[in-house]
């Protein structure tokens, strides 16, 4: 294929990277914008295989020339495919971009000319402004997502990196720290953003019901199929699905799925006809994929498939500094809710909010205002109002004694009953290991009156 003459300083002159690769996707040739954006000469490129550049928006089969080596020339063309490459130097780079296949004489593929847009600034300029308003508190969150730590600055970086582009996200975390929030995001800071975001919990649904749900059914395909019906994927249709739980999805649904993340093709219950679908995939876990993988309970050419950007979302418990923020914004959420004119918690409330690990993450955090909030009768959310795993398990250190009032009149036993009831009151604790309801049953007293002692002899429970 000769691209010589004339035509060389036409291409040269082309703002956007082009590149020429022959029917087995090896580098012919690349203009000067090209070789700019990729890092590589054309010397470099020549002969080269293209999955040098390791293309996320390639289906690279490599099985022969033509329509055996990708999935472009069975296409004939793509046009603004959003992607990632890989610089000579490691760089990712987002892009934009088109191909179209060349034909010979005879209407035999002998290669494909792509055009390559960096879409890099563009995508910088948006995260600076999205800095901008978060530096300045112009907004509460990202999108709904509460927190300003470093980890969660990253987390947004990481979002908005791979928001605008089509590449798979695989969100993994622990339970309750916010993963659905995260593929809201994706989707609404997207290009995709007026289209449809669905969700499927895979989780909750049978084998059977599973695959109905996302590839839809037609009518008699099985017992109680009485009409047609939809699957998730066409209705996220040039949108987003998000496929939650997908550590739970069986292997005979996960075979189909696989199918249709390549084919880009489904296929309804009960049907032959193949169904053209456009879908941006984002999916969440809380599984070890890899153990899953190593025991057969999860395809490893789907994992490969699906975990293109890996983003996790942090524990609550490494970032406590955020804790008071999403407490005042479950705070205000509820006094909305329920009409309640409360304020915020104590500062003694507070401390054990921050101490406690919160393993449930966000959701249990919610759960505790919410609880408090049913609780506190006035404008402020004290201890007493906490579930009691937030600070009647805690470890106990008893405070320096409160100083007693002056000594009474010579017979009086006021003072002996003070020092008898206080120390009966550590005693209990330390049995109870700082639990204040079987200290309560210790001393046969209810719990409140345990806590009125604790305020009136100044004993304290710490966590740790």
């Amino acid at each position: 294929m000769d691209i010589g003459g004339q035509w060389r300083p036409i291409i040269d002159s082309v703002q956007d990277g082009i590149i020429i690769v022959d029917a087995y996707g090896n580098f012919i040739a690349a203009n000067s914008s090209a070789q700019l954006m990729t890092g590589y000469s054309e010397a470099e490129l020549k002969g080269q295989s293209c999955r040098l550049l390791n293309c996320t928006g390639c289906e690279i089969r490599g099985e022969g020339p033509g329509k055996e080596w990708c999935g472009l020339f069975s296409a004939g063309m793509i046009r603004d495919k959003k992607c990632l490459i890989t610089s000579a130097s490691n760089r990712t780079i987002p892009i934009v971009k088109s191909a179209t296949v060349l034909s010979g004489k005879n209407g035999e593929i002998i290669g494909a000319v792509e055009t390559l847009k960096d879409v890099s600034e563009n995508i910088h300029y948006k995260n600076e402004l999205a800095s901008i308003r978060r530096m300045y508190h112009i907004d509460d969150g990202f999108h709904g997502i509460i927190g300003r730590t470093p980890v969660m600055m990253n987390l947004y970086e990481h979002i908005e990196s791979v928001a605008a582009l089509d590449t798979p996200v695989m969100i993994l975390g622990e339970s309750g720290t916010g993963k659905e929030m995260v593929a809201k995001a994706l989707h609404e800071t997207g290009n995709r953003s007026d289209r449809p975001f669905i969700k499927v919990n895979c989780a909750a649904l049978s084998e059977s019901i599973l695959e109905s749900e996302l590839f839809g059914h037609v009518k008699g395909a099985y017992t109680g199929a009485d009409t047609d019906r939809v699957g998730r994927f066409e209705a996220a249709h040039r949108g987003t699905i998000f496929l939650d739980e997908i550590g739970d999805i069986p292997l005979s649904v996960q075979v189909k799925l696989l199918r249709v993340l390549e084919e880009r093709m489904i296929q309804r219950v009960g049907e032959n006809r193949s169904i053209p679908v456009d879908v941006r995939i984002v999916t969440a876990t809380n599984k070890n994929l890899d153990a899953l993988i190593a025991d057969g309970k999860f395809r490893e050419d789907l994992f490969f498939r699906i975990n293109v950007f890996p983003i996790t979302c942090p524990p609550l418990r490494h970032r406590r500094d955020d804790i008071t923020l999403i407490i005042q914004h479950f705070i205000t959420v509820h006094a909305e809710k329920t009409g309640k004119n409360i304020l915020g918690f104590t500062p003694e409330a507070m401390r054990f909010m921050v101490a406690y690990p919160w393993p449930g993450n966000i959701r249990e955090l919610r759960n505790t205002v919410e609880y408090a909030f049913v609780l506190a009768k006035g404008k402020g959310i004290r201890p007493e109002h906490l579930p009691e795993k937030i600070h009647g398990t805690a470890f106990f250190t008893p405070e320096p004694e409160a100083p007693l009032p002056e000594p009474p009149a010579a017979g009086s036993t006021t003072v002996t009953v003070h020092r008898t009831q206080r120390q009966e009151l550590i005693d209990a604790l330390h049995k109870a290991g700082g639990n204040q309801t079987r200290a309560a049953e210790i001393l046969g007293v209810s719990r409140i009156t345990v806590w009125k002692r604790m305020k009136k002899y100044n004993v304290k429970v710490k966590s740790v």
